[in-house]
């Protein structure tokens, strides 16, 4: 026994074989071989046309812009607070199903049809508002007298404060799905796009361009990102640091509100528990890219969009899987467990704070 751990000692370089990291990479490369091989079935096979292949891009593009903004909730709380906000999928839920009253009562005055522009941009303004409040009063009221408890604390409470607001909004109104009008301007296509997954990428887009240019000539982004550097220092060099905390949920709350209108021009429908799966997704992004990095937050947004699109035809039904787009979900979940294995710290894995 002796003599093989000595030749076992010399075959490893005298380093420690970690036996979980062996079956941890082996089911990585198992992952990784049933990728490759149901991809390259799919695509001898034919299975689908270069249209449908597009078509899944769109898609996927259009859901990964609604993913890259709820992350960048998460990535700036976390970036400032160390902390996991597992209730920001229920401010994502807020601003929709909030706005789905406004909406409803623009499309029974006929303002969606005559005026969809204004009503668009009326929708979006008042389901950042929504959750924007509700963000700064969870932060206010659950989230800042446990600044200084363990770090386990305040992420129970978090999830505490997601099930008080989904079922706070069960109660109000009702367990059942709610049909969003339809804006008669964002039916139809475009070169064969539909026009509502255009608006919804360019919306999701031009939100993140907002968002960089407030957090690089703002006082309060340059605020914030002081917080995220060095909450420390930046008290001591006069940043009012629970302001910027305020005012990093406030910012957070405001993307996942117009991430939630977004979403209900793509999927047409909300309930009280709509923000569950968009939410652990949106934290799989932000993972993924890097929690606590804003470009990496957008970057895994976006991937993850497209890997849930095309990944169900490319792969799972390569691999003869009945039923594979049912399955897309559990491709997000793959995703997070093999990330938080092989490379915690995500794709970019820095910090929000720069140099300021």
């Amino acid at each position: 026994m002796a003599s093989a751990a000595r030749r076992l000692a010399v075959l490893t370089g005298g380093r420690r074989i970690d036996l979980t990291m062996v079956i941890a990479w082996t089911i990585g490369a198992l992952v990784l071989v049933l990728v490759l091989v149901g991809s390259y079935q799919t695509l001898v096979a034919g299975r689908y046309t270069a249209g449908q292949w597009f078509d899944f891009i769109v898609f996927g593009l259009a859901q990964g812009g609604i993913y890259a903004l709820i992350a960048l909730g998460y990535t700036m709380v976390y970036g400032v607070l160390r902390m996991i906000n597992f209730a920001h999928g229920e401010v994502f839920m807020s601003g929709a199903f909030s706005a789905f009253f406004l909406a409803d009562a623009l499309a029974r005055r006929g303002f969606l049809e005559s005026r969809p522009i204004i009503s668009l941009l009326a929708l979006l303004a008042f389901a950042a508002l929504v959750s924007m409040t509700i963000a700064v009063i969870l932060e206010r009221i659950a989230y800042r007298p446990l600044r200084g408890a363990p770090r386990l604390v305040p992420l129970i409470t978090a999830v505490g404060a997601s099930f008080f607001l989904q079922y706070t909004f069960r109660g109000l109104f009702g367990s059942g799905v709610r049909v969003y009008p339809t804006v008669p301007l964002l039916e139809g296509t475009i070169l064969g796009i539909q026009i509502k997954l255009i608006v919804v990428f360019l919306g999701a887009l031009a939100t993140l361009g907002i968002l960089w240019a407030f957090l690089t000539f703002t006082r309060t982004g340059l605020a914030i990102r002081a917080v995220a550097e060095d909450m420390e220092a930046a008290a001591l060099m006069g940043v009012d640091v629970n302001r910027a905390i305020s005012s990093t949920f406030a910012v957070g709350g405001a993307m996942a509100g117009v991430a939630g209108v977004l979403y209900a021009l793509v999927f047409a429908q909300v309930q009280f528990f709509m923000g569950f799966l968009p939410g652990i997704k949106a934290f799989t992004s932000a993972v993924l890219g890097g929690i606590g990095n804003l470009p990496g937050a957008a970057l895994g947004g976006l991937v993850l969009g497209l890997v849930e699109s095309v990944g169900p035809s490319l792969f799972l039904d390569g691999l003869g899987i009945p039923a594979a787009h049912q399955l897309k979900d559990a491709i997000a979940f793959t995703i997070l467990v093999l990330i938080l294995i092989f490379r915690p710290t995500g794709i970019l894995g820095e910090r929000l704070g720069s140099r300021v």
